[in-house]
């Protein structure tokens, strides 16, 4: 799978959306290799999403359409300032990644010093997860190579996500977690409580 990380900042999401509602509607149905895409605006203003595709060369080929260049043209014109991109091949998914079922997304942008160890820390964590935490629907991270990274992660709702982490961590799960913060830091969180889905 290849993600594109999307960010900037708008004053008017309402008509962000809506644009990029038309993307899904006239882009999205010739667009070779995409996967689906998540987006949302927190209540600062920040717009954050992955674009995600079956490939790089997927990506690529998109970003090259004319239909995808004329949508881009009008879509930039609604950040207020420079927006980001993100690419990455390097992607995790637990349980079940993303979901168009999800009412809250929680992204979360950080740094790994031992992505490694990170990794199998969490494939530990997985079955607690699961069993301790039923409003994760799953989620997606991308790496960006040097350490970076960002996740997104889909719940039921954010009630239910506020309930979850609220409660406190069976204690085998809290020292795996305790291990796991060592060597992965949380820098920024962004609350997308209106998540725009999208799955192919």
């Amino acid at each position: 799978m290849h993600i594109q990380v999307i960010q900037g900042r708008t004053s008017d999401p309402r008509v962000l959306k809506e644009q990029l509602q038309r993307w899904v509607d006239e882009v999205a149905p010739g667009a070779v290799g995409a996967l689906g895409s998540t987006f949302g605006v927190t209540a600062e203003g920040d717009l954050i999403g992955i674009a995600r595709f079956e490939s790089a060369e997927a990506a690529y080929n998109n970003s090259n359409r004319p239909e995808q260049g004329d949508w881009w043209s009008v879509t930039e014109k609604l950040f207020d300032g420079p927006v980001t991109f993100h690419d990455s091949t390097e992607v995790d998914q637990f349980l079940r990644g993303g979901s168009d079922d999800a009412g809250f997304v929680q992204v979360m942008q950080g740094r790994a010093t031992d992505t490694a160890k990170a990794r199998a820390l969490e494939s530990r964590m997985v079955d607690a997860l699961e069993q301790n935490r039923p409003d994760v629907i799953g989620s997606i991270r991308a790496w960006y190579g040097d350490g970076a990274f960002t996740e997104f992660v889909y719940f039921t709702s954010e009630a239910a996500a506020r309930d979850g982490e609220a409660k406190p961590l069976p204690p085998e799960e809290a020292a795996l977690m305790g291990e796991l913060q060592q060597v992965m830091s949380i820098d920024r969180f962004y609350d997308l409580t209106d998540p725009w889905l999208f799955t192919v």
